[in-house]
């Protein structure tokens, strides 16, 4: 392998996690990307190519929930500098009519899925003594809409193990800290309301490429201060209180 810094990418065929490979690899990142959607994988892997032909990306089919597809990710990296925590489930389903596979399945790929990452990462970094983990939070570790439990219950796990990892690596030179985004259209942007904009300090809903430029100052050696810190990027909806008329 080359001496391109290398990062790690979870879920990142879609959305934030998409974002976050792409501009990564315009930084001159080795992009291993992770995600079990190999066909919309292999499509970002044609666009980026076209527009770079001298991008390095490695695509790996994996479902992080499951400790063998994880051992099967890591087992031929020889080079983590960063690694960036995104996949993850949601489900809108009644507490009442929740099933128990429903609820592991998400509490799996979300939380135990970024621990089984962060520990095999880990392992790598420990080699070269430094690296970064990012983990990929949600600010509705801290507030909910019905019908979430088991993804708020996996936010708010990733935001506590974020400060655990960070203890726990720290003598390993590891920095581990997590994102909680807010709003982030992954859809069709023009599609957004006036009042969907208005709920945000910053007069706008967030795009995916928010959470990546967040990512990339996070991983910067120099930012090595900002250590076991859970950074909230939501345009400061959770700052501003609606009163309805």
């Amino acid at each position: 392998m080359n001496g391109r810094r290398t990062v790690v990418v979870t879920g990142a065929a879609n959305g934030i996690g998409k974002a976050i490979a792409i501009y990564f690899i315009e930084k001159g990142y080795h992009a291993v990307l992770a995600d079990v959607d190999q066909h919309r994988l292999k499509e970002l892997k044609d666009t980026v190519m076209n527009h770079n032909p001298k991008a390095e990306i490695t695509l790996v089919e994996a479902d992080i929930s499951h400790p063998d597809q994880v051992e099967k990710l890591f087992g031929g990296i020889e080079r983590v500098d960063c690694l960036i925590n995104n996949a993850g489930r949601m489900i809108y389903k009644s507490m009442f009519e929740l099933e128990i596979e429903e609820w592991d399945s998400i509490i799996n790929t979300n939380l135990r899925g970024t621990f089984l990452c962060s520990k095999a990462a880990a392992k790598i970094m420990m080699e070269k003594d430094r690296g970064c983990i990012i983990n990929i939070a949600s600010t509705r570790a801290a507030m909910s809409e019905a019908d979430t439990e088991a993804y708020a219950a996996s936010k708010g796990g990733i935001v506590s193990l974020t400060h655990a990892l960070a203890v726990s690596l720290s003598s390993y030179n590891i920095r581990v800290n997590c994102i909680s985004p807010g709003w982030i259209e992954t859809g069709d942007y023009s599609r957004l309301r006036e009042v969907d904009h208005e709920q945000h300090l910053s007069n706008r809903v967030g795009v995916p490429e928010d959470i990546a430029r967040a990512c990339y100052f996070l991983a910067d050696g120099k930012n090595d201060f900002i250590n076991g810190h859970n950074m909230v990027i939501d345009g400061g909806m959770t700052k501003k209180m609606i009163y309805e008329h």
